[in-house]
């Protein structure tokens, strides 16, 4: 075979700065340099390589145009550092392409690109050339916006969905990003939801992953398009006043041949140490979080997705696994240790914190949510108070116990009422994000509704109260798609949504009293104002376990939006029952889960309830209501009546 003849290779230059910041760690939009890029060199148009492979002997790139052996496209060694880099004008846009790598020892091998903006459509690996971004955003009114709010005093309700099980089309085929915003967009707007969560977006080869074990960290997922249309998507919530938020994977990465495990022939972007390097519950590697051009790596990417395609914010999954050098290791097998003598990482939290700070310092109001299953102390604290840096954690430990709660037969609640009320003891100690998410509705878990114990009627009637509950509970609130109409079987990913369910009544009257509470939730202050504040939450009574009934007050800086919440966890109706109040006056019901509109009992509160002046749960004053079985209801208090002793 003939040597392959092409236009000859001018010199790549790298700033000495971009070079400098990417091996310090400190690199922060590092993407803009490394990878493949439309360029010009020396007065000529082509595209730029550059790619960080220090063990490597050679590195070329290989594609179609050179029958994918590398010939005649040899990158050359920009620094002693390992940075290759070289500019051809031969290669076409959208044209896929790897890296030829020869490591030090042992035969070349070939390598996706770790900045590719956009990859090849599974189950081909390759990644693909640019082509120019002609995109032009219409989100400004958001992006200006954005800079003026404060997260942790506004409702954010957010919708968890899975892109590729949402809505699938006849023939098996996935939704683009295009036709998924014509479809989902609406949909959340009805329901009320201030903010979508994807499942990752990054490019990764296997479905059942659901995005989890990633290749592509910069590029979104072929599966459903290419970069614009996902732009495109962001951009329409946007305009629809609906937020987005990222699932991103900084703890691990999948083994797949192409991707980034042993780059250049040795360890780059995992541990070289197996034991620190190995997360065998998932067959995956942990980053090197003590690497300097992996903290760019990670930091950069984060940065890439905030800037370039306006997301609003990140859920950082499995922090947990990021932070514990023995998150997969069982009690009986040898456990790892750092420098003190303890299990943490402290790389990981190094780079956990040095994250936080960076994005913060680009996007002061981004939401960067922490999925934290430990219980490390101040994960959503700043980091110059030695917090983590984030400013949300999702409440692993609500969910938990409100989910085995929900799951007895109320006969049984009575005894396990801890479970209902013992969030409180550390409710304010983060900034709490309440989930109901993906991963309690999968793998034999069930589905919500199927948790709840009881007859048909009784599973909808505490699915309803648990709703309830969550939503006035401190915190912000997640909840997984299929999830607000009732999903009777658990998550299938390879299966779109029960969509058919919406020809059932008591379905679609759930998905009709889930917009509703939705919407009420975003008209009271009293329900996000004062969310992390002590201030904003008042127990009238915790301790009813008999009856599991509890009764509280949602307050927000205006005491006439406060809010009296009585909850009744059993199926049975109280008439006449005392409930007590801190001012005297009339309060009225302004929503109850048992009507009959959402397939409740209607038992209802429909007149005015005036307050009695005798003592009630060490409140001066009670009303009288009506309890409705396995619901919740909530008052406000209509006027407030001055009494004798508190008049000047």
């Amino acid at each position: 075979m003939s040597k392959i003849k092409r236009p000859r290779l001018p010199l790549i230059r790298i700033s000495e700065l971009d070079s400098y910041l990417f091996h310090q760690g400190t690199h922060y939009q590092c993407y803009k340099f490394l990878g493949c890029h439309l360029s010009e060199s020396y007065g000529e148009k082509g595209l730029r390589f550059v790619v960080w492979a220090p063990h490597a002997s050679a590195v070329s790139v290989a594609g179609d145009f050179n029958n994918w052996t590398g010939d005649g496209y040899s990158l050359e060694r920009i620094n002693q550092t390992g940075l290759w880099g070289g500019f051809f004008r031969d290669i076409k846009p959208n044209s896929p392409y790897k890296y030829r790598i020869t490591p030090s020892n042992g035969a070349a091998f070939l390598k996706a690109d770790p900045y590719a903006y956009q990859s090849e459509l599974r189950p081909h690996t390759a990644s693909m050339t640019p082509s120019p971004d002609m995109y032009m955003w219409k989100d400004h009114k958001w992006e200006a916006k954005k800079k003026k709010r404060q997260p942790y005093k506004e409702p954010i309700l957010i919708y968890e969905m899975h892109f590729g099980s949402w809505k699938i089309k006849a023939d098996g085929s996935y939704y683009t990003y295009r036709e998924l915003a014509a479809e989902i967009i609406p949909y959340i707007k009805k329901l009320g939801y201030t903010h979508i969560e994807l499942l990752p977006i990054a490019e990764h080869p296997l479905d059942l992953s659901w995005g989890y074990q990633v290749t592509g960290y910069y590029a979104p997922t072929s599966r459903y398009g290419k970069p614009n249309d996902f732009k495109y998507f962001v951009d329409q919530c946007h305009l629809n006043g609906i937020g987005v938020i990222l699932d991103w994977v900084p703890g691990h990465f999948c083994k797949d041949d192409h991707g980034l495990r042993r780059f250049d022939g040795e360890p780059l972007y995992e541990y070289s140490d197996p034991k620190k390097a190995e997360k065998r519950t998932w067959g995956t590697l942990t980053f090197d979080y003590g690497r300097p051009e992996v903290q760019s790596f990670l930091i950069s990417n984060a940065i890439f997705w905030l800037k370039e395609y306006h997301i609003d914010g990140l859920r950082v999954d499995a922090v947990a696994s990021m932070t514990s050098l023995n998150f997969d290791r069982g009690d009986n097998e040898e456990q790892l240790k750092n420098g003190w003598g303890d299990d943490e990482n402290l790389e990981a939290l190094a780079l956990i914190r040095k994250l936080n700070e960076v994005v913060f310092r680009y996007f002061p109001n981004a939401l960067m949510m922490a999925e934290d299953s430990s219980d490390l102390p101040g994960v959503s604290r700043p980091t110059y108070q030695g917090g983590l840096g984030f400013n949300f954690k999702w409440d692993m430990g609500w969910m938990n116990d409100m989910l085995t709660y929900m799951e007895y037969d109320p006969i049984y609640r009575k005894w396990h009422h801890n479970l209902l009320t013992f969030s409180f003891m550390y409710t304010y100690k983060e900034n709490f994000v309440l989930p109901l998410s993906h991963d309690e509705v999968v793998h034999g878990k069930k589905s919500l509704l199927n948790k709840m114990p009881g007859d048909q009627w009784q599973q909808f009637a505490n699915l309803r109260l648990l709703y309830g509950y969550m939503m006035v509970h401190p915190g912000k609130k997640l909840l997984f798609m299929g999830g607000e109409f009732g999903q009777y079987i658990e998550w299938r990913d390879q299966h779109q949504l029960d969509w058919h369910l919406f020809d059932y009544p008591l379905h679609h009257s759930l998905f009709d009293y889930v917009k509703d509470l939705n919407h009420f939730y975003r008209h009271q202050p009293a329900l996000f104002t004062l969310d992390h504040d002590p201030a904003g939450f008042q127990w009238i009574d915790a301790d009813n376990s008999e009856q599991s009934i509890i009764a509280c007050i949602r307050k927000s800086n205006n005491p006439s939006h406060n809010l009296l919440i009585v909850c009744n966890f059993t199926p049975h109706v109280y008439y006449d029952f005392k409930v007590g109040v801190p001012a005297p006056g009339t309060y009225k019901e302004i929503f109850n889960s048992d009507s009959g509109c959402y397939g409740g009992s209607d038992q209802l509160n429909t007149s005015f309830h005036f307050s009695f002046p005798d003592e009630w749960h060490g409140q001066k004053q009670h009303i009288k209501i009506k309890v409705p079985p396995l619901a919740i209801c909530i008052f406000n208090q209509v006027n407030q009546i001055k009494l004798p002793d508190e008049e000047e």
